[in-house]
Protein backbone atom coordinates (compact mmCIF):
# COMPACT_ATOMS: atom_id res chain seq x y z
CA UNK A 1 0.00 0.00 0.00
CA UNK A 2 1.28 3.50 -0.99
CA UNK A 3 1.68 5.96 2.13
CA UNK A 4 -0.17 9.01 2.17
CA UNK A 5 3.11 11.01 1.32
CA UNK A 6 3.63 8.56 -1.96
CA UNK A 7 -0.03 9.25 -2.66
CA UNK A 8 0.27 13.00 -2.65
CA UNK A 9 3.71 13.09 -4.54
CA UNK A 10 1.93 11.09 -7.54
CA UNK A 11 -0.80 13.62 -7.47
CA UNK A 12 0.90 16.05 -7.85
CA UNK A 13 3.13 14.85 -10.82
CA UNK A 14 -0.17 14.30 -12.53
CA UNK A 15 -1.63 16.96 -12.39
CA UNK A 16 -2.27 19.40 -14.85
CA UNK A 17 -3.07 23.16 -13.48
CA UNK A 18 -3.68 26.20 -16.19
CA UNK A 19 -2.26 29.75 -15.39
CA UNK A 20 -4.51 31.99 -17.54
CA UNK A 21 -3.38 34.98 -18.80
CA UNK A 22 -4.55 37.37 -22.06
CA UNK A 23 -2.87 38.01 -25.57
CA UNK A 24 -0.66 41.28 -24.10
CA UNK A 25 1.29 38.80 -22.10
CA UNK A 26 1.42 35.30 -23.94
CA UNK A 27 4.04 34.04 -21.78
CA UNK A 28 2.24 35.19 -18.61
CA UNK A 29 2.66 38.61 -16.43
CA UNK A 30 6.30 38.76 -14.76
CA UNK A 31 5.08 38.98 -11.37
CA UNK A 32 3.73 35.45 -11.45
CA UNK A 33 6.60 33.95 -13.10
CA UNK A 34 7.67 32.86 -9.26
CA UNK A 35 4.14 30.98 -8.70
CA UNK A 36 4.73 28.80 -12.24
CA UNK A 37 8.22 27.86 -11.01
CA UNK A 38 7.32 27.17 -7.64
CA UNK A 39 4.06 24.57 -8.79
CA UNK A 40 6.24 23.34 -11.48
CA UNK A 41 9.03 22.38 -8.76
CA UNK A 42 6.64 20.50 -7.12
CA UNK A 43 5.90 18.51 -10.20
CA UNK A 44 2.94 19.86 -11.29
CA UNK A 45 2.77 20.96 -15.08
CA UNK A 46 1.63 24.06 -15.68
CA UNK A 47 0.61 25.59 -19.09
CA UNK A 48 0.28 29.30 -19.65
CA UNK A 49 -3.33 29.68 -21.67
CA UNK A 50 -4.92 32.60 -22.54
CA UNK A 51 -8.62 33.05 -21.60
CA UNK A 52 -10.13 33.03 -25.52
CA UNK A 53 -7.73 30.70 -26.78
CA UNK A 54 -10.67 28.84 -28.72
CA UNK A 55 -8.09 25.47 -28.93
CA UNK A 56 -7.69 25.22 -24.67
CA UNK A 57 -8.93 22.17 -23.14
CA UNK A 58 -10.06 23.05 -19.91
CA UNK A 59 -11.63 20.21 -18.59
CA UNK A 60 -8.21 18.55 -19.01
CA UNK A 61 -6.94 20.81 -16.46
CA UNK A 62 -7.24 19.99 -12.54
CA UNK A 63 -7.59 23.78 -12.02
CA UNK A 64 -7.52 26.89 -13.77
CA UNK A 65 -6.28 29.85 -12.20
CA UNK A 66 -6.97 33.61 -13.20
CA UNK A 67 -3.90 35.52 -13.23
CA UNK A 68 -3.89 38.07 -15.98
CA UNK A 69 -6.62 38.47 -18.10
CA UNK A 70 -6.55 42.08 -18.19
CA UNK A 71 -7.58 42.11 -21.96
CA UNK A 72 -11.30 41.23 -20.87
CA UNK A 73 -12.90 44.60 -19.71
CA UNK A 74 -13.78 45.57 -23.60
CA UNK A 75 -15.69 41.88 -23.75
CA UNK A 76 -16.46 41.41 -19.82
CA UNK A 77 -19.94 39.90 -21.27
CA UNK A 78 -17.93 37.19 -22.99
CA UNK A 79 -14.94 36.99 -20.22
CA UNK A 80 -18.45 35.73 -17.35
CA UNK A 81 -19.98 33.66 -20.23
CA UNK A 82 -16.33 32.19 -20.84
CA UNK A 83 -15.92 31.31 -16.65
CA UNK A 84 -18.97 29.64 -16.52
CA UNK A 85 -17.76 27.20 -18.95
CA UNK A 86 -14.23 26.63 -17.05
CA UNK A 87 -14.66 23.58 -14.33
CA UNK A 88 -12.30 24.24 -11.58
CA UNK A 89 -11.93 27.69 -12.07
CA UNK A 90 -9.99 29.57 -9.34
CA UNK A 91 -11.51 32.09 -8.02
CA UNK A 92 -14.80 30.45 -9.67
CA UNK A 93 -17.13 32.07 -12.05
CA UNK A 94 -19.82 33.26 -9.87
CA UNK A 95 -17.23 35.17 -7.97
CA UNK A 96 -15.83 36.71 -11.33
CA UNK A 97 -19.49 38.01 -12.46
CA UNK A 98 -19.74 39.74 -9.34
CA UNK A 99 -15.88 41.19 -8.23
CA UNK A 100 -15.62 42.42 -12.09
CA UNK A 101 -17.85 45.01 -11.74
CA UNK A 102 -17.52 47.57 -8.94
CA UNK A 103 -20.39 48.39 -7.51
CA UNK A 104 -20.04 45.13 -5.11
CA UNK A 105 -18.62 48.54 -3.06
CA UNK A 106 -22.04 49.33 -2.52
CA UNK A 107 -22.54 46.02 -1.06
CA UNK A 108 -19.44 45.52 0.98
CA UNK A 109 -20.63 49.47 2.34
CA UNK A 110 -24.13 48.22 3.34
CA UNK A 111 -21.86 44.83 5.94
CA UNK A 112 -20.13 48.19 7.11
CA UNK A 113 -16.97 48.13 5.11
CA UNK A 114 -15.11 51.71 5.49
CA UNK A 115 -15.23 52.16 1.69
CA UNK A 116 -13.90 55.12 -0.38
CA UNK A 117 -17.39 57.64 -0.66
CA UNK A 118 -18.49 56.34 -4.08
CA UNK A 119 -21.02 58.00 -6.84
CA UNK A 120 -22.19 55.68 -9.49
CA UNK A 121 -23.67 57.34 -12.47
CA UNK A 122 -25.20 55.25 -15.09
CA UNK A 123 -26.30 55.36 -18.77
CA UNK A 124 -28.75 58.16 -18.90
CA UNK A 125 -28.41 59.33 -15.36
CA UNK A 126 -26.98 62.99 -14.87
CA UNK A 127 -24.38 63.62 -12.22
CA UNK A 128 -24.37 66.61 -9.95
CA UNK A 129 -20.54 67.60 -9.63
CA UNK A 130 -19.27 69.16 -5.85
CA UNK A 131 -17.87 72.60 -6.52
CA UNK A 132 -14.79 72.17 -5.49
CA UNK A 133 -11.81 69.39 -4.63
CA UNK A 134 -9.91 66.49 -6.72
CA UNK A 135 -11.87 63.40 -7.59
CA UNK A 136 -10.96 60.33 -9.90
CA UNK A 137 -13.61 59.27 -12.44
CA UNK A 138 -13.74 55.82 -13.68
CA UNK A 139 -15.48 52.73 -14.71
CA UNK A 140 -17.17 50.18 -13.10
CA UNK A 141 -15.67 47.69 -15.24
CA UNK A 142 -11.97 48.19 -15.80
CA UNK A 143 -8.77 46.71 -14.98
CA UNK A 144 -5.55 48.28 -14.37
CA UNK A 145 -6.64 51.83 -14.31
CA UNK A 146 -8.19 52.07 -17.66
CA UNK A 147 -10.15 54.68 -18.23
CA UNK A 148 -9.43 56.40 -15.02
CA UNK A 149 -8.75 60.19 -14.92
CA UNK A 150 -7.75 62.53 -11.87
CA UNK A 151 -9.47 66.06 -11.96
CA UNK A 152 -9.12 68.93 -9.45
CA UNK A 153 -12.27 71.32 -9.56
CA UNK A 154 -13.70 73.65 -10.59
CA UNK A 155 -10.97 74.52 -12.74
CA UNK A 156 -11.10 70.61 -14.64
CA UNK A 157 -14.99 70.53 -14.18
CA UNK A 158 -15.83 70.06 -18.00
CA UNK A 159 -12.86 67.66 -19.01
CA UNK A 160 -14.42 65.65 -15.55
CA UNK A 161 -18.07 65.99 -16.86
CA UNK A 162 -16.80 65.14 -20.61
CA UNK A 163 -15.60 61.82 -18.51
CA UNK A 164 -18.67 61.23 -17.29
CA UNK A 165 -20.81 61.81 -20.33
CA UNK A 166 -18.53 59.53 -22.84
CA UNK A 167 -18.48 56.68 -20.52
CA UNK A 168 -22.22 56.27 -19.99
CA UNK A 169 -22.55 57.42 -23.54
CA UNK A 170 -20.42 53.88 -24.41
CA UNK A 171 -23.16 52.31 -22.21
CA UNK A 172 -20.88 51.92 -19.15
CA UNK A 173 -21.36 52.73 -15.74
CA UNK A 174 -19.23 55.82 -14.03
CA UNK A 175 -18.21 55.99 -10.35
CA UNK A 176 -16.72 59.17 -9.16
CA UNK A 177 -14.58 59.15 -5.64
CA UNK A 178 -12.77 61.52 -3.68
CA UNK A 179 -8.70 61.78 -4.57
CA UNK A 180 -7.43 60.71 -1.11
CA UNK A 181 -4.62 62.54 -0.89
CA UNK A 182 -2.74 60.35 1.54
CA UNK A 183 -1.88 58.39 -1.56
CA UNK A 184 0.82 60.67 -2.82
CA UNK A 185 2.33 60.28 0.91
CA UNK A 186 1.18 57.31 2.44
CA UNK A 187 0.98 55.54 -0.54
CA UNK A 188 -1.82 52.51 -1.17
CA UNK A 189 -1.41 49.63 0.97
CA UNK A 190 -2.49 46.24 -0.79
CA UNK A 191 -3.08 43.46 1.57
CA UNK A 192 -2.62 39.79 0.09
CA UNK A 193 -4.70 36.51 1.65
CA UNK A 194 -4.02 33.02 0.52
CA UNK A 195 -5.65 29.87 2.15
CA UNK A 196 -3.52 28.73 5.57
CA UNK A 197 -3.73 24.62 5.86
CA UNK A 198 -7.38 24.89 7.02
CA UNK A 199 -8.71 26.52 3.85
CA UNK A 200 -9.15 29.98 5.43
CA UNK A 201 -7.93 32.93 4.14
CA UNK A 202 -5.26 34.58 5.85
CA UNK A 203 -2.40 37.28 5.56
CA UNK A 204 0.50 36.13 3.59
CA UNK A 205 2.05 39.62 2.69
CA UNK A 206 1.57 43.92 2.01
CA UNK A 207 3.14 45.76 -0.80
CA UNK A 208 2.65 49.56 -1.33
CA UNK A 209 1.93 50.67 -4.31
CA UNK A 210 2.78 54.47 -4.96
CA UNK A 211 0.52 57.45 -6.70
CA UNK A 212 -0.29 56.56 -10.43
CA UNK A 213 -2.99 58.92 -11.25
CA UNK A 214 -2.01 62.37 -12.51
CA UNK A 215 -4.11 65.64 -11.82
CA UNK A 216 -4.09 66.04 -16.03
CA UNK A 217 -7.22 63.18 -15.88
CA UNK A 218 -4.76 60.38 -17.84
CA UNK A 219 -6.32 57.40 -19.16
CA UNK A 220 -4.46 53.90 -19.67
CA UNK A 221 -2.24 52.99 -17.39
CA UNK A 222 0.46 49.73 -17.70
CA UNK A 223 0.65 47.26 -15.06
CA UNK A 224 4.15 47.69 -15.27
CA UNK A 225 4.15 51.78 -14.19
CA UNK A 226 3.05 51.00 -10.92
CA UNK A 227 6.13 51.80 -8.28
CA UNK A 228 5.27 48.93 -6.20
CA UNK A 229 7.68 48.21 -2.69
CA UNK A 230 7.36 45.76 0.34
CA UNK A 231 5.56 46.90 3.38
CA UNK A 232 4.36 45.67 6.73
CA UNK A 233 0.59 47.03 7.09
CA UNK A 234 -0.48 48.93 10.07
CA UNK A 235 -2.92 47.45 12.79
CA UNK A 236 -5.42 49.81 11.93
CA UNK A 237 -5.14 48.46 8.06
CA UNK A 238 -5.57 44.60 9.14
CA UNK A 239 -8.80 45.76 10.86
CA UNK A 240 -10.31 47.27 8.07
CA UNK A 241 -9.28 44.28 5.71
CA UNK A 242 -10.91 41.65 8.11
CA UNK A 243 -13.70 43.61 8.18
CA UNK A 244 -13.46 43.10 4.24
CA UNK A 245 -13.12 39.41 4.28
CA UNK A 246 -15.77 39.31 7.03
CA UNK A 247 -18.09 40.93 4.49
CA UNK A 248 -17.59 39.12 1.41
CA UNK A 249 -20.87 37.21 0.61
CA UNK A 250 -21.30 33.79 2.17
CA UNK A 251 -22.07 32.54 -1.08
CA UNK A 252 -18.19 32.79 -2.17
CA UNK A 253 -16.64 29.91 0.04
CA UNK A 254 -13.40 28.40 -0.66
CA UNK A 255 -11.53 31.48 -2.23
CA UNK A 256 -7.97 30.86 -3.67
CA UNK A 257 -7.11 34.65 -3.01
CA UNK A 258 -7.88 38.18 -2.27
CA UNK A 259 -6.42 41.41 -2.44
CA UNK A 260 -7.65 44.08 -0.45
CA UNK A 261 -6.47 47.54 -1.39
CA UNK A 262 -6.60 50.32 1.22
CA UNK A 263 -5.61 54.26 1.69
CA UNK A 264 -5.81 56.37 4.24
CA UNK A 265 -8.94 58.51 4.51
CA UNK A 266 -9.01 62.11 5.72
CA UNK A 267 -8.86 61.15 9.34
CA UNK A 268 -6.53 58.46 8.77
CA UNK A 269 -9.09 55.51 8.55
CA UNK A 270 -7.99 53.04 6.23
CA UNK A 271 -10.14 52.92 3.87
CA UNK A 272 -11.12 50.04 1.00
CA UNK A 273 -10.36 51.43 -2.59
CA UNK A 274 -11.21 47.87 -4.44
CA UNK A 275 -11.45 44.11 -3.50
CA UNK A 276 -9.84 41.97 -5.88
CA UNK A 277 -11.13 38.67 -6.01
CA UNK A 278 -10.84 37.85 -10.33
CA UNK A 279 -7.31 38.73 -11.46
CA UNK A 280 -5.17 41.09 -9.29
CA UNK A 281 -1.49 41.41 -9.27
CA UNK A 282 -0.52 39.34 -6.25
CA UNK A 283 3.23 41.18 -5.93
CA UNK A 284 4.38 37.88 -5.70
CA UNK A 285 8.69 39.81 -7.01
CA UNK A 286 8.06 41.64 -3.38
CA UNK A 287 8.08 38.79 -0.68
CA UNK A 288 9.83 35.27 -1.46
CA UNK A 289 7.93 32.87 0.26
CA UNK A 290 4.40 33.84 -0.89
CA UNK A 291 4.18 31.76 -4.27
CA UNK A 292 4.96 28.98 -1.62
CA UNK A 293 2.45 29.55 -0.13
CA UNK A 294 -0.14 30.20 -2.95
CA UNK A 295 1.61 26.66 -4.69
CA UNK A 296 0.96 24.88 -1.82
CA UNK A 297 -2.97 26.40 -1.33
CA UNK A 298 -3.51 25.17 -5.42
CA UNK A 299 -1.99 21.68 -4.53
CA UNK A 300 -4.49 21.75 -1.61
CA UNK A 301 -7.01 22.01 -4.20
CA UNK A 302 -5.88 19.26 -6.54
Amino acid sequence: MLSTSTTAEATRESSRVALITCHLFPSLWDDDFPLRDALRARGVTVDVVRWDDMAADWPSYDAAILRSPWDYVARRDDFVAWAYKVPRLLNPAPVVEWNTDKRYLHELAAAGVPITPTTYVGPGEVWNPPSDGEWVVKPTISAGSQDTGRYALPAQLAAAEAHVARLTAAGRTAMIQPYLSAVDTAGETALLYFPDASGKLTFSHAARKGPMLTATGGGAIDPGSEDISARTPSPDELETASKVLAAIPSRFPNLLYARIDVIPGPDGTPLLVELELTEPSLFLLTAPSAATRLAEAIIARL
